[in-house]
């Protein structure tokens, strides 16, 4: 690979933010045709590296060059006419438009030159050779408005956006964290078709599974410095792991002690017409319950719904073995049923605020005299909740936008614990969160486990299900399919065929 000429090079980078320095020395060099994985701890600099190679920040010193020549883009519209583009974590579609017309927006082809008449024609046309050609057009069209997609699919249009710029280099930024297993090889097949055409992807993920089955090298960052890069067939996890953290972590899954309790909560026959049925589930007092199922099976509509975010056509809910009602989020809140929703931007913060606020958000009862705010308190409890999380911060008063992905995370769960829930619901809580911070999430889970809290996780991630769950759940097109524990809860082969919709 030392002897190919790179297609893009980034070295010597630095860049400071109000005096502090979040990248010094970083470096990246891709070559035509690889994966490049990039890895690295929240807060590493990933993020900050792929802003300045799209031109969104501008560097403080090094160089970056692109097919030989130093470039110094102003804006991510210069990278991607140059060739470079963007998959972002963070998936912005506008719902109301059409596959093509996302794709196509701002380069809509024109029935005539000069005149703002859209040739819709033409652009399905294109839209559907690109389809065709990456094995999409099956379950994707050109003419279908994107809020009628799920988010794996939303995912899937993104690629083919970034594939319609003709670009030599794609940064795809956590890709597989919204899609199943399944969508996951859908991806991995067009990452290979890509490679075949001579495209180099910078593939940036915490799954080191991935890695290892899709790149060619990966590179590591640590505290905003570039640690090193080594080729993915001469390296170990335990190698990368202790490159990303400077220290060695304990491998495999701790187990979880807790002594199990009495039910704590219990679903019957829940139902909501069109999305699950016939839903019957308990969960127990320190037990961590796993619900398994590829992406649109209905295991997070059926939490949404428990705590009043969804409408639930009928259905029981027994709080420790009383009947309870819950309208909306506030009713779960006052039960202490609390949720960690996967869409963390939509439902779990509020970016524009600091991490105070949003921690306290949902627990005003908790930190209120005689109907005010008890500030000192606030302040007290939100930073005891926010370093027990290890948010990366220059305090509680920073503004949550400004987080990293795996740190605005930790906020969400600062804020859950901060309301003491006797039922915790974790929709995919390790979503873009590095290997160091899933080390601590997960012995934060067994802690409230040994609390007696009861927990319900929901993760896409086989590995995370099976290492971490005393029972699973299996569900399939919104129903479930099986029940697994023990040491079937560890046939990884028969949970995925439940989730198949059967034996």
């Amino acid at each position: 690979m030392e002897d190919t000429k790179y297609v893009l090079e980034a070295r010597d980078i630095s860049k400071s933010f109000s005096g502090v320095k979040v990248l010094e020395g970083a470096e990246l060099l891709i070559a035509p045709g690889e994966v490049h994985a990039l890895m690295g701890e929240n807060g590493a600099g990933k993020s900050t590296l792929m802003k300045i190679i799209m031109g969104v920040y501008t560097k403080d010193g090094g160089q970056v060059r692109f097919e030989g020549q130093d470039v110094n883009f102003v804006s991510a519209k210069d990278a991607l006419t140059a060739g470079i583009s963007m998959i972002h974590q963070e998936l912005s579609p506008i719902p109301e438009m059409t596959v093509a017309e996302n794709i196509y927006l701002g380069r809509e082809d024109k029935k005539v030159a000069g005149l703002p008449f859209v040739d819709k024609k033409k652009m399905n046309a294109r839209t559907q050779e690109l389809l065709e050609e990456y094995d999409l057009a099956d379950y994707i069209h050109p003419e279908m408005k994107m809020k009628r997609l799920n988010i794996a699919q939303v995912q899937m249009v993104e690629i083919i956006k970034a594939i319609s710029y003709n670009s030599k280099v794609i940064i795809m930024d956590e890709p597989t964290s919204s899609l199943s297993e399944r969508e996951s090889q859908t991806l991995f097949k067009m990452i290979d078709l890509l490679k075949k055409e001579n495209k180099a992807i910078i593939y940036i993920s915490h799954r080191m599974e991935e890695v290892f089955e899709l790149a060619d090298r990966v590179s590591v960052l640590r505290d905003g410095k570039f640690i090193g890069c080594v080729r993915v067939g001469e390296t170990s996890r335990e190698a990368l792991v202790n490159m990303m953290v400077g220290r060695e972590l304990e491998g495999g899954y701790p187990p979880n002690t807790a002594e199990k309790g009495e039910v704590v909560l219990e679903l019957k026959d829940f139902n909501s017409k069109g999305v699950f049925e016939n839903i019957n589930l308990k969960v127990h007092a320190g037990e961590i319950l796993g619900m398994a199922g590829l992406v649109g099976a209905g295991r997070s509509e059926i939490m949404r719904a428990l705590v009043g975010y969804d409408p639930l056509d009928s259905g029981e809910i027994i709080l420790e073995g009383e009947k309870i009602t819950i309208h909306n989020q506030k009713d779960a809140v006052r039960h202490h049923i609390i949720i960690a929703s996967e869409d963390r931007k939509a439902l779990g913060l509020v970016l524009d605020r600091n991490i105070r606020e949003n921690i306290a958000l949902q627990n005003f009862a908790e930190l209120s005299n005689a109907g005010f705010i008890n500030k000192p308190l606030e302040k007290k409890e939100c930073r005891e909740y926010a370093d027990q999380m290890t948010v990366k911060m220059n305090g509680i008063e920073d503004i949550v936008g400004g987080l990293s992905g795996g740190n605005q995370q930790k906020v969400v769960l600062a804020k859950c614990m901060l309301s003491h829930p006797k039922v915790l619901i974790l929709d995919e809580p390790t979503r873009g969160i590095d290997v160091g911070a899933k080390a601590m999430i997960y012995n934060l889970m067994l802690d409230m486990a040994k609390q007696g809290i009861a927990i319900i996780m929901i993760s896409s991630e086989m590995p995370e299900l099976i290492g971490m769950s005393d029972r699973i759940i299996v569900m399939s097109g919104g129903k479930i399919t099986g029940e697994v524990e023990g040491d079937e809860a560890k046939d990884q082969e028969k949970i995925l065929k439940l989730a198949l919709g059967g034996l």
